[in-house]
């Protein structure tokens, strides 16, 4: 593909993209909560955008595509596996809005400090966060650095692939925080779900329809099409990859601080189903991406280039390809940039801010400003390694995230959960988890994250029997919804 077109999209999705993102500064609301969350007034059609944009990243088209690419159509099983823990929405998304509500929170682990009535706790959580999503941050930058690398035959190098993105990212976090980022996530979405959706059908159309596609994968890929197939889907392997992706939507903070952005009960409601229906559609065109690879190019080094080695065939017209690499493009941004403000903000408020000497919340919203450049270059340092199968990566960060969510289910539904119960769980896990990542040793075949997960909870259960639980706040949140329903009535 012609280089230039490339770099003209590039500039043409820049100057849009930053247009937004400079008039949403427009009515600019102040401080921590105005920054990093909007003074929760996002209507339900913004959330869900900006919620899908964030969730579905480099992660899907580079990286899911990539995953059907290695191991067939069990990508699909792994993807449809999370789609189903998105119905911990339907539990967890009321209470943490009404939490949010309630008591201004602005970050997940400052709810989760006040509940458990301990600023080391949320510190905690709060710094093990950080610990995670820098590498996948470094996910979605190495997406783009394959993406633009790919599809130049090397002309635009993948380190500048990399710098481009953190440039973005970090532009459009302090254009005017969350407001910039929802707004810029809007547009994304649309733009990533249109273009996709339409380039995948040409692909399919000039492969022989639908019906000629999947003979074709039968009869020179049979093993894409079963399970384990050609060996890579095992049932430890599927379940080490799936079960950490089942709890992303409670886990991962970057996720749930958008339950507590929308303006009422209904927005809530408008977001979850906009994102399903979008979720729906673009995991079936990231997997069709995958299998469409296998069948043009059967003999990939890396499964992560498979997507830019679409994009740049004969098979794509040069302009909808570069379209579509916009698209990923604006995906990975709109997942880092959200990275960053709710790691900046974790780090203002349940850190600095917590502090003996109680920063103000001016004070904590600097803090948060100069976190975010800190945030980008580690993970631009991360990104430099160049590591490959970017959705197992993707996996292993929530691996480590997974280990929050005992606290998470406790914080509403025991009353006995407490904070030694929760520092003690998360802080021993996650290094349990790191050194599993690290060594890539599997203890009776389970992945990291199932590891992290059962060893979490038997400590967060056993450590809390012997604590001492804070009982005011634990009858607040397990009777959140039952306040709720009363005062609805």
């Amino acid at each position: 593909m012609n280089t230039s077109f490339i770099i003209w999209g590039i500039i043409i999705y820049v100057i849009i993209a930053s247009v937004v993102a400079l008039l949403s500064r427009k009515g600019n609301l102040p401080g921590m909560s105005g920054y990093f969350i909007g003074n929760r007034k996002m209507n339900g059609i913004l959330s869900s955008l900006s919620y899908s944009a964030t969730t579905y990243s480099a992660f899907m088209m580079v990286g899911l595509a990539g995953l059907t690419y290695q191991g067939g159509v069990g990508a699909l099983g792994f993807e449809i596996v999370y789609f189903t823990g998105v119905s911990l929405i339907l539990i967890f998304g009321p209470r943490f809005w009404l939490a949010g509500k309630k008591n201004g929170y602005v970050t997940p682990s400052e709810m989760l400090g006040d509940r458990y009535q301990s600023k080391s706790a949320a510190a905690v959580i709060a710094i093990m966060s950080c610990l995670f999503l820098i590498p996948y941050s470094a996910v979605q930058l190495a997406g783009v650095g394959y993406l633009l690398q790919g599809m130049t035959d090397n002309r635009i190098p993948y380190s500048l692939g990399v710098i481009i993105a953190v440039i973005l990212a970090v532009f459009f976090s302090y254009t005017a925080g969350i407001r910039s980022v929802v707004w810029t996530d809007s547009l994304q979405a649309l733009f990533m779900i249109v273009t996709s959706t339409v380039v995948v059908l040409i692909i399919v159309n000039s492969l022989g329809g639908f019906g000629q596609f999947f003979e074709n994968l039968q009869v020179d890929h049979p093993e894409s099409l079963s399970v384990p197939g050609n060996g890579y889907f095992s049932i430890l392997t599927f379940l080490g990859l799936t079960i950490p992706w089942f709890f992303f939507s409670i886990s991962n903070p970057q996720v749930s601080q958008r339950l507590f952005m929308p303006n009422s009960f209904k927005g809530l409601r408008q977001m979850l189903i906009g994102f399903l229906v979008f979720g729906f559609i673009y995991t079936f065109v990231s997997v069709m991406w995958g299998f469409s690879a296998l069948q043009l190019f059967p003999d990939l080094e890396n499964a992560d280039l498979a997507t830019p080695s679409l994009l740049s065939s004969d098979t794509v017209p040069p302009i909808l390809g570069v379209i579509v690499m916009v698209g990923i493009l604006a995906a990975a941004v709109s997942t880092i940039d959200s990275i960053m403000l709710t790691l900046s903000s974790m780090f203002a408020r349940d850190v600095y801010g917590n502090m003996k000497s109680r920063p103000d919340d001016n004070k904590q919203l600097k803090a948060g400003k100069i976190f975010i450049p800190i945030i980008a270059i580690l993970a631009y340092a991360f990104a430099e390694l160049e590591l490959n199968l970017i959705a197992v990566l993707s996996v292993a960060a929530s691996s480590g995230l997974i280990v929050s969510v005992p606290a998470i289910i406790g914080a509403f539904f025991w009353k006995r959960g407490t904070a030694a119960g929760v520092i003690i769980s998360v802080v021993v896990s996650a290094l349990i988890v790191l050194v599993l990542e690290a060594t890539g040793t599997k203890p009776l075949g389970l992945g990291a994250g199932i590891c992290g997960l059962i060893l979490s909870t038997v400590l967060f259960v056993g450590v809390s029997i012997f604590t001492h639980a804070p009982k005011d706040k634990a009858e607040e949140f397990v009777n959140l919804m039952k306040e709720h329903r009363k005062k609805t009535v």
